[in-house]
């Protein structure tokens, strides 16, 4: 609770700062903390004492953006530690005495650092905003996103099984239509969310479809924001026991390598920090054994989409995470091929014994 006060009068501080202040959007803010760190450091050259009195500030800072890079962004309670030690800074600034021949430089990188802090305050009051705006919403896992479509889907037929693909923006991207022409295949994948949001629209978007199957693929957007395993695996156990309380069968596909190949044409697409590839690999070690343990049919894309490094091959996604068409080439006949084991079992040949 004291956290959240704090944080609190924070933004109420910075309000009308913030309407004025050019907006940073999470991609642009990792560098601008950058940005501010080698300001600090050049200030500490110009003036030694500064430099001396501000060390363990940028300590502080550097501590900082390793956790952004550990934990995601979406965490206003670092954010407002950077700006803390931002602020501290400036006002040792104020207060050391200058050399004599305090270079112009020196003065006018003061000058940008405290422009810097408008804009990071202005940054951080708007992800306060969104949070509790997320928190306040009345719908929290998107219901809305599918509620007509659900409404006009016709039955499934009794020949031709349904299967729903449920899942996040690679599943929400993955025009299937085109991929599996002629099959009963519903997507309900909704960009951005994480298992949670999944398991709450999972009787309006899943079961109530009637499917025969339903085949998920979550949880990068939960190692991303660094949900806990045991939350995110608590929320696929429930997932696994509504499909089987309404016996529907279950496909499981494992979660998809991310790669830092496209970092040269856009920051962003540095993956790797936010979904390290051994977070990646010990969920899907999870699902693996949880499809084992409940008869599951498990679809594994790493082996097919990832290069010698362990990575996303560059040619499977544009961004490092998200496959192109090539990407969701190579990943339709693995997924086709598991529908078909598991709404069409081969059975083992009973030899008959014979009486005599």
């Amino acid at each position: 609770m004291r956290t959240l006060a704090i944080v609190l009068l924070a933004a109420v501080a910075v309000w009308g700062q913030e309407q004025a202040a050019p907006r940073l959007t999470d991609q642009q803010v990792v560098g601008h903390y950058q940005k501010v760190l080698q300001l600090m450091e050049a200030g500490g050259v110009a003036s030694p004492e500064l430099g001396r009195a501000g060390m363990p500030l940028v300590e502080n800072m550097r501590g900082v953006m390793e956790s952004l890079q550990f934990l995601g962004l979406r965490n206003p309670q670092l954010h407002y530690k950077f700006m803390a030690n931002l602020r501290a800074y400036l006002l040792i600034a104020d207060a050391v005495p200058k050399p004599e021949n305090y270079p112009a430089m020196a003065k006018q990188q003061l000058a940008e650092l405290r422009d810097e802090l408008l804009l990071i305050e202005s940054y951080f009051l708007r992800q306060v905003d969104q949070i509790q705006a997320e928190l306040r919403t009345p719908d929290r896992d998107n219901l809305k996103r599918y509620k007509d479509a659900n409404g006009t889907l016709a039955k499934p037929g009794a020949q031709n099984g349904r299967v729903v693909f449920l899942g996040d923006s690679i599943t929400d991207g993955w025009r299937l239509n085109e991929y599996f022409p002629g099959k009963d295949f519903v997507n309900r994948g909704i960009g951005g969310q994480i298992t949670g949001q999944m398991l709450g629209r999972f009787l309006q978007d899943v079961a109530a479809l009637q499917p025969a199957a339903v085949i998920i693929l979550a949880g990068t957007n939960d190692i991303a924001r660094g949900v806990e395993p045991a939350a995110i695996q608590n929320n696929f156990t429930m997932m696994f026991d509504l499909a089987d309380t309404y016996k529907i069968k279950v496909i499981v596909e494992s979660i998809l390598p991310v790669s830092d190949h496209n970092k040269q044409a856009n920051p962003s697409y540095e993956r790797t920090k936010l979904r390290p590839l051994w977070a990646i690999q010990e969920m899907n070690k999870w699902l693996v054994a949880q499809c084992e343990k409940r008869g599951y049919t498990y679809v594994n894309y790493y082996p097919a989409l990832a290069g010698v490094d362990g990575q996303l091959m560059p040619n499977m996604a544009d961004d490092g995470l998200h496959p192109n068409p090539t990407g969701y080439r190579v990943m339709a006949p693995l997924a086709l091929d598991a529908i078909e084991k598991t709404l069409n079992p081969v059975k083992p040949v009973v030899k008959k014994r014979r009486l005599f």
